[in-house]
C-alpha cells in the first residue's frame, strides 16, 4: 500500500504474499524508478492481451468483493510475540486493510507460534497462490531490511522500545509501539526527533483514550465541564521486587543465573540494556504474565510499564497538557501533601495514591459513598464536581447527579476492547495524518512516570522545566534523565 504515502519506501516488484522472504536491498529498484505491484498488474495484463492468453484477475485483487485490493493493503511486520504481542498479532490478522508478512521474536517458540497463526489465517489465500507465507525472524533488523514492509508493531520489553522505533523510522517504516516508548526522558526526546526527521506515522499503544466513553469524559473535562480542575488522583502502587520486597520504583535485584531455555537468544533479548544473566523472573515459557520483567530497571519502569502510561495519557489529555508536563514534583517528605504530587503550571495538582481509599479517607476529595475502582485513568475533581475515567471495574462515576447528566454519555460502561486505536493508526498511514497518541504525546505520558520515579529515587521534591526538559538547578536529578546503552547498540 503506497498511494499518498509521503517519504515511504515503495513496494517491491512482487505481489503481496509473493515476496521473497529474505531481506531485500533498498538499492534493488531500477534507475527508471520502482516497479510497484499496481504497475506489475497493469504490465501483466498488457502482456497477456498481447499473447492472446486469458488473464483473470480475481475479484479480491480488484477489491470488487468488498476486500481491500492487494496493492492497497498495508504490509506489516510484528516485532515481539509475547502475551501482548499475541493480542496485536490477532488484531493484524483480523484487519482487511492490512497483511502480516513477518513475525520477529528472539524466542523461537513464540516466533514460530506467530508465524503459524498467520499462515493458518491466510491458508485460503496461500492455497489460491495469493499469499506465499509469513516469514519468521530472530533479529528485528532483518525484518526492517525488507522494503515490502510498510509498517511495524513493536511489542517488546520496554528497554527495546526506543531503539527499535528509531531503527524502524530510519528504515522508512511507520510504527505502532507499545507503551511506554522509553526508559528515560532523553530516550523519548531522541525518538520524537527521529520520527519527525524521517516523516513517519507513529502511534503509542495507549489505547484507553480511544475508548468512546473515556474519550467523552476527557473532552468534557477538557472543555471546562468541571470548571477549573483543582485536583486529579491516580494510582501509583508499589511493585514487588524479587529478593528485595516492595518499592515505588524499579530496582536491580541480584538474581541467580539459570540455564537459558533452548531456542531463546538471551544476548539479543538483553540487547541495549545492562547485561543480566538469564533468570526466569524476566522471561519464560509458558508466559508468566504480561510484563514479568517490569520490576527490574534494566528492562522496565515499574508502574509506568504496567499501567501508569495509560493513566498519564488519559489524564494529561483531559487537562489539555498532553504535550507538556508538570513544573514541580512534590515528595511527601516535604510535608505539603501526604502522597507524591505533581503540580502543573496552571495550579492543577496530580496526586499519586496507593489505593482509592486514600482519596476519600485522607484527602476527603469526594463523598465517602463514591464508588472509585479501576485502573488506567484517574479521578478529576473540579469546581463543579467530580468524574472518573478509570477502566476495568465498572462504569464511569460522577457527582453531583446534575453534573453526571451533563456528561450526556451514550453509555457509562467502559468497553476496553471497543476502541479505534489501531484503526486510527492505519487511517493515518494512508492519509499521513497525526495519530491520536503520536510520538510527542507518547513521550510526555512516559516522561510523567520517569519524573515520578526520579523523585522517589532521590527521596525529595524537584523543580522541572517542561520546555527545556531539565530539572532546575539540580544536577543529580538531571543525570537521571539518561543512561548509556550496552555496546555495540546506539540510538
Amino acid at each position: 500500500m503506497k498511494s499518498g504515502m509521503k517519504g515511504a519506501v515503495l513496494d517491491a516488484v512482487t505481489l503481496p504474499g509473493f515476496e521473497d522472504s529474505s531481506p531485500l536491498s533498498h538499492d534493488s529498484q531500477s534507475a527508471a524508478g520502482p516497479l510497484t505491484r499496481r504497475h506489475f498488474l497493469r504490465r501483466a495484463a498488457v502482456l497477456s492481451g498481447a499473447l492472446a492468453t486469458p488473464w483473470i484477475i480475481p475479484a479480491s485483487a480488484r477489491g470488487a468483493d468488498g476486500t481491500v485490493p492487494p496493492s492497497e493493503r498495508i504490509n506489516c511486520g510484528l516485532i515481539g510475540r509475547g502475551l501482548m504481542g499475541a493480542g496485536h498479532l490477532n488484531v493484524l490478522l483480523g484487519r482487511k486493510e492490512a497483511q502480516l508478512l513477518a513475525v520477529c521474536d528472539v524466542d523461537r517458540t513464540r516466533c514460530e507460534q506467530g508465524r503459524q497463526s498467520a499462515d493458518e489465517t491466510y491458508a485460503a489465500a496461500r492455497a489460491a497462490g495469493t499469499y506465499r507465507g509469513c516469514a519468521a525472524y530472530n533479529d528485528y533488523r532483518e525484518l526492517l531490511a525488507r522494503p515490502d514492509i510498510d509498517a511495524v508493531v513493536i511489542v517488546t520489553p520496554d528497554h527495546w522500545h526506543t531503539l527499535q522505533s528509531i531503527d524502524a523510522a530510519k528504515a522508512g517504516k511507520d510504527i505502532y509501539c507499545e507503551k511506554p516508548i522509553s526508559l528515560t526522558i532523553d530516550e523519548g526526546r531522541r525518538l520524537v526527533e527521529t520520527i519527525r526527521r524521517y516523516g513517519r506515522v507513529f502511534q503509542t499503544g495507549t489505547q484507553y483514550r480511544s475508548i468512546p466513553t473515556i474519550r467523552a469524559v476527557c473532552e468534557f473535562v477538557r472543555q471546562g465541564g468541571l470548571g477549573r480542575v483543582k485536583s486529579v488522583f491516580t494510582l501509583w502502587m508499589k511493585s514487588h521486587i524479587p529478593t528485595v520486597g516492595e518499592s515505588y520504583f524499579p530496582t536491580d535485584p541480584l538474581l541467580p543465573a539459570e540455564p537459558v531455555p533452548e531456542g531463546l537468544d538471551w544476548n539479543l533479548w538483553v540487547g541495549p540494556a545492562p547485561w543480566r544473566s538469564y533468570n526466569s523472573a524476566y522471561h519464560r515459557n509458558p508466559l508468566p504474565g504480561v510484563v514479568p520483567w517490569m520490576f527490574c530497571d534494566a528492562f522496565g519502569v515499574g508502574a509506568v510499564t504496567g499501567y501508569h502510561s495509560h493513566a498519564a495519557d488519559v489524564i494529561q489529555y483531559a487537562l489539555g497538557v498532553e504535550e507538556t508536563g508538570p513544573v514541580e514534583i512534590i515528595h511527601p517528605s516535604s510535608g505539603q501533601f501526604p502522597t507524591l504530587t505533581c503540580r502543573y503550571a496552571n495550579g492543577t495538582l496530580l496526586h499519586c495514591v496507593d489505593h482509592w481509599g486514600i482519596v476519600k479517607d485522607v484527602y476527603k476529595a469526594v463523598p465517602a459513598t463514591a464508588r472509585l475502582e479501576g485502573l488506567f485513568g484517574g479521578l478529576f475533581v473540579g469546581e463543579r464536581g467530580w468524574v472518573t475515567s478509570m477502566s476495568g471495574s465498572g462504569p464511569v462515576e460522577a457527582g453531583p447527579e446534575a453534573l453526571a447528566q451533563e456528561l450526556k454519555l451514550a453509555t457509562r460502561n467502559v468497553n476496553i476492547g471497543g476502541n479505534n486505536h489501531h484503526t486510527n493508526w492505519f487511517e493515518c498511514i494512508r492519509t499521513r495524518g497525526q495519530p491520536s497518541s503520536h510520538e510527542e504525546i507518547g513521550h510526555r505520558s512516559a516522561s510523567l512516570g520517569h519524573l515520578t520515579i526520579i523523585a522517589y529515587k532521590l527521596g525529595r521534591s524537584l523543580k522541572w522545566d517542561p520546555v527545556k526538559e531539565e530539572f532546575i538547578g539540580d544536577e543529580p536529578a538531571n543525570r537521571l534523565r539518561s543512561r548509556a546503552l550496552r555496546e555495540p547498540w546506539r540510538t
